[in-house]
C-alpha cells in the first residue's frame, strides 16, 4: 500500500498544483493555451518515441505478454461500445461519450513504470514496456477513431484516415516501435535532445490537466465519471487478469499485467479531447476522481491478481 501510495502522490501532487497556478495572477492566461498545445504537438510525441525505440523487449516472452493486452484492449473497447445505446437514451451527446471512452480504456504507462520499478525492478519495467509497445499505437487509433465519429466532424474515410495518420501522438508511438524494431541507431545528438524534451513531457502535462479541473466536478462526480472508474478500474483489470490466466501466464507476469490494466487513465487524453472536441472537462474530473480511487484500488487489485496466479 505504501509503494503504491508513494508512487502515485507525486502525480496527483503536480495536478493540484496546475489547479493552484490556473487560479491565480502569477501566469498569463494565455499561456495555459499555448502549453496544451505543445504537450499534444511535441512533448508527449517526444515521450512515447523515446520510450518505445529504447525498451528492451528480450527479456521475456513479449509475445504473449502483447497478445493478451491487445485481446484486453479489445474486450474493453467492445463493452464501452456496448453502453453507447443507453447512454444516448440517456442524454449523453457524443463530446462526452468520448471522454467516457477515452478514461475508460487509455491508461497511464508511466504511473505503471513507476510502481512495477519498486514492486519488481527490471522485470516489471520490462513486462509494462511490452504492454506499451503493444498497445500504444492500437490503442491511440482506436481512441482517435472515436473521437472523429463522435465528435460531430465529417465522417468520410478520407476524414479519418487524415486525423489518423496527422495524429501527433500516433506518429511519435509508431516511430518509437519502427526505429526499436529496426534496430537502426538514432543520432547521439538528436537522441539527446529527445530525451530532455520527453524529460519534461509528463510533469508538465500533469500540470496541464489540474489546469483544465473543475474543481466542484471532481468533488462531486457525476456519473459518467463514476462509470469510467468502473470501467477503468475494475473491469479493465479483471479483464486482463482473466486473459492472462487462460493463456497460461502465471506470477509476476499476471501481476504486471494486472497494475498495467489497473493504473487510472492517462493523463494525455485530456490535451486530445481539448484538440479534437471532445468533453475535456469530464475527461478531467475522471482522470482526477480515477487517480484518487487508484490509491486504494491498485493494491486489492494487485493482491488478487498474484493470488490467483500463484505470484
Amino acid at each position: 500500500m505504501l509503494i503504491t501510495f508513494e508512487s502515485i502522490l507525486p502525480i496527483f501532487l503536480l495536478v493540484i498544483l496546475g489547479v493552484v497556478l490556473k487560479r491565480t495572477s502569477l501566469i498569463n492566461e494565455n499561456f495555459w493555451g499555448g502549453l496544451e498545445q505543445f504537450g499534444y504537438f511535441v512533448l508527449f510525441p517526444a515521450l512515447l518515441f523515446q520510450t518505445l525505440s529504447t525498451a528492451d523487449f528480450s527479456a521475456l516472452d513479449s509475445g504473449s505478454v502483447g497478445l493478451v493486452s491487445l485481446l484486453a484492449v479489445g474486450v474493453m473497447t467492445a463493452l464501452v461500445l456496448a453502453a453507447w445505446p443507453l447512454l444516448k437514451s440517456r442524454g449523453m451527446p457524443g463530446s462526452s461519450y468520448t471522454s467516457v471512452f477515452q478514461t475508460s480504456t487509455r491508461w497511464n504507462g508511466f504511473m505503471a513504470l513507476a510502481i512495477a520499478e519498486k514492486l519488481t525492478g527490471t522485470t516489471g519495467l520490462t513486462v509494462i514496456a511490452v504492454i506499451m509497445a503493444s498497445i500504444i499505437v492500437p490503442l491511440n487509433l482506436i481512441n482517435v477513431g472515436i473521437m472523429v465519429w463522435f465528435s460531430g466532424e465529417s465522417r468520410n474515410l478520407k476524414t479519418f484516415v487524415f486525423r489518423i495518420v496527422t495524429n501527433p501522438i500516433i506518429i511519435g508511438a509508431a516511430l518509437g516501435v519502427a526505429v526499436n524494431l529496426s534496430g537502426l541507431p538514432v543520432y547521439a545528438p538528436l537522441m539527446t535532445a529527445v530525451d530532455l524534451v520527453a524529460s519534461a513531457s509528463l510533469g508538465l502535462g500533469l500540470v496541464t490537466v489540474g489546469a483544465g479541473l473543475r474543481i466542484a466536478d471532481a468533488l462531486k462526480p457525476q456519473p459518467s465519471v463514476l462509470l469510467t472508474l468502473l470501467f477503468k478500474l475494475i473491469v479493465f483489470p479483471v479483464v486482463a487478469v482473466s486473459l492472462a490466466l487462460a493463456f497460461g501466464l502465471s506470477g509476476e507476469l499476471v501481476v504486471m499485467i494486472a497494475l498495467g490494466a489497473a493504473v487510472p487513465t492517462a493523463m494525455n487524453g485530456y490535451v486530445l479531447a481539448k484538440q479534437m472536441g471532445g468533453d475535456a472537462d469530464l475527461y478531467a474530473a475522471a482522470a482526477t476522481v480515477q487517480t484518487v480511487a487508484a490509491f486504494f484500488t491498485i493494491p486489492v487489485i494487485l493482491y488478487f491478481a498474484a493470488q490467483v496466479a500463484g505470484g
